[in-house]
């Protein structure tokens, strides 16, 4: 079976040493996320505590806080160097006055957070790098408040199809991370207590020069091969150049593509319902108003 296990203390290293220079590469996560606003427009919420699951360098954290000037947000992330620029990113003042948020440093499979404490979780491409998302989204359910809403971006199976072909040219280790299914995904939203999944996927494709333009992008956003199965150590040059060429047979009108699956879905956390152990249901009447 292909494992989809993934080295958690590696995608922590790995998304520190980005950060600085993450912004310059997260062309394709900002347009996810921008896309995500415009699915968040559709939805009737008045939050008043939200959560940024996997926030990153904190480029959703402003509209979140503009779309929902009322609400408190936390934003968290596994790696603070992430926390860190995000942070620096506020003026003096706004540091000074900021009451609106708090920054986590934290694991979304665990979250540090109160039962029934959020009305949004919101989380753009981030529960790709996490092993089980039946786990995460128990967390996810535990923190939201009954009629809570969550909403997420992920990347599916097709995502980098082919450099990830290329490598399999070379040998059957797993050069590129694996990704969860969009059924799958949504399964595990109903196991985990959401109700009404609503789940969709499109297709990006970015193009590059050359592949190692590729790679580079990959590493500038701290999308290394996490893959706890992963070729150890740097890859034989003659290897190399057995995947570049392979790779090369997709090029078209100059370009070689890299295609991205994208994953969007939604939840909520239904209210409990009233009943008793033996299955009848609580009806509550109440008399019309004289």
């Amino acid at each position: 079976m292909e494992s989809f296990y993934t080295d958690k203390q590696q995608v922590r290293r790995s998304f520190e040493r980005s950060a600085a220079g993450y912004d310059n590469a997260a062309v394709l996560q900002r347009e996810v996320a921008d896309r995500m606003f415009e699915r968040l427009e559709l939805v009737k919420l008045a939050p008043t505590r939200m959560l940024d699951a996997g926030s990153g360098t904190g480029y959703a954290g402003p509209r979140l806080r503009a779309r929902y000037k009322d609400a408190r947000l936390v934003e968290l992330d596994l790696a603070l160097s992430m926390l860190q620029v995000a942070a620096g990113k506020l003026g003096l003042l706004e540091r000074v006055f900021q009451k609106r948020s708090w920054q986590v440093c934290a694991d979304l499979e665990a979250l540090p957070l109160a039962d029934n404490s959020l009305e949004l979780v919101w989380s753009s491409l981030a529960i790709q790098w996490l092993n089980e998302p039946d786990t995460v989204f128990r967390e996810f359910h535990r923190v939201l408040k009954p009629d809570g809403l969550l909403m997420f971006s992920s990347f599916g199976p097709d995502t980098l199809i082919e450099l990830r072909g290329a490598f399999a040219e070379v040998d059957a280790k797993p050069h590129v991370n694996r990704f969860i299914d969009m059924h799958d995904l949504g399964d595990a939203l109903s196991h985990a207590g959401f109700s009404a999944p609503v789940m969709d996927m499109e297709k990006i494709v970015l193009t590059y020069s050359d592949m190692k333009s590729a790679m580079r992008d990959l590493k500038a956003i701290g999308a290394h091969n996490v893959a706890v199965g992963r070729r150890r150590g740097l890859m034989g040059k003659a290897a190399f150049q057995r995947a570049e060429a392979a790779y090369e047979k997709l090029r078209r009108e100059g370009k070689l593509p890299a295609t991205y699956e994208v994953v969007y879905g939604h939840a909520w956390k239904p209210a409990p319902k009233l009943g008793f152990a033996d299955g009848r249901q609580v009806i509550e009447f109440r008399p019309r108003a004289k």
